[in-house]
This record gives structure tokens, sequence and C-alpha cells, in this order.
């Protein structure tokens, strides 16, 4: 696999392998890999708990006309 960083990003790969805690480039990008994946994990579920939260709600008197407005003028 070919991939390609920034200069910046691979500065701060560079960085996080000086500070010891990592003893090459690819652990560094296999743990963001992973803290990604629990982040994308995290977040979705979460978007899910809401957008159940709203299913189970209590419909609004409002019409969508109305709540449309709303946010316009806001």
């Amino acid at each position: 696999m070919n991939i390609s960083f920034t200069k910046k990003q691979e500065e701060y790969i560079a960085q996080q392998v000086a500070t010891g805690e990592y003893q090459n480039n690819s652990e560094v990008i296999r743990d963001a890999l992973r803290l990604h994946k629990i982040y994308r994990e995290k977040v979705i579920d979460d978007l899910r708990r809401e957008i159940e939260k709203g299913w189970n709600g209590p419909d609004s008197p409002r019409t969508m006309e109305e709540i449309i407005s709303s946010k316009k003028k806001g």
C-alpha cells in the first residue's frame, strides 16, 4: 500500500516517533486508524441515539412551515 502525506502530517508523525511513545511511523498510523475507528463508531452511535429520541419523542404542535420559518429568522 502506498500512502501520501502532507509535509505537516509527516512532521507530526516524526514528532510522535521522536517522543519515544512509538517505535516507527507505522505504529503512529495504526494507532491513528484505531482511534479513528473508535471515534467514528461513537459519532454514529450518538447520531443513532439522537434520531431515536426524535422518533420516539412527542409530535410538535408546529407545522413544518413554522419550524422552517423560525430557523430562517434566527
